[in-house]
């Protein structure tokens, strides 16, 4: 599939999600409600197959969180950019792809331990890197109290 199709198929699969051509790839604004059942449809269904999990970015918009999700299908040689925010900086969380996507694992637990967001039902969701010491210096509103990180 070329991006438009890419994008059109992607909004029969979920109408509430935002879809639109990227610069380099399809790209998929999703509610995080629905982010478990696209990506699952996304990778089983046979028109897309999408079977990679290239990797999971954390992302401090200021006043959202977020993450970013680049599938690939080796069947096919497509992309596709998965996108999803949340306002709730106190207690953000989105459902894990764990049980879709071995490589999630990692990559959602690094994500935890930069940003502070939680994915609900992770098998192992606890920090990799930083110690509960630390608070999560990717923040934007980050403070290092011991002058470590410096702007």
């Amino acid at each position: 599939m070329n991006k438009p199709e890419l994008i059109q198929f992607v909004k029969t699969l979920a109408p509430d999600c935002e879809a639109k051509e990227g610069k380099q790839y399809a790209e998929a604004l999703v509610p995080g409600e629905s982010l478990h059942d696209l990506a699952g449809k996304l990778k089983e269904n046979e028109e897309s197959l999408f079977d990679f999990l290239v990797c999971i970015t954390g992302v401090d918009y200021g006043k959202e969180l977020g993450c970013i999700y680049q599938l690939r299908s080796t069947k096919y040689s497509h992309n596709l950019i998965l996108k999803v925010k949340t306002s709730d900086r106190e207690n953000p969380n989105f459902d894990s792809l764990t049980d879709l996507w071995k490589s999630a694992d990692f990559l959602e637990r690094e994500v935890y331990d930069l940003l502070g967001i939680k994915f609900n039902n992770h098998p192992d969701l606890r920090r990799l890197f930083l110690d509960n010491s630390w608070g999560f210096p990717l923040r934007k509103d980050y403070v290092d109290d011991v002058n470590i990180v410096t702007k």
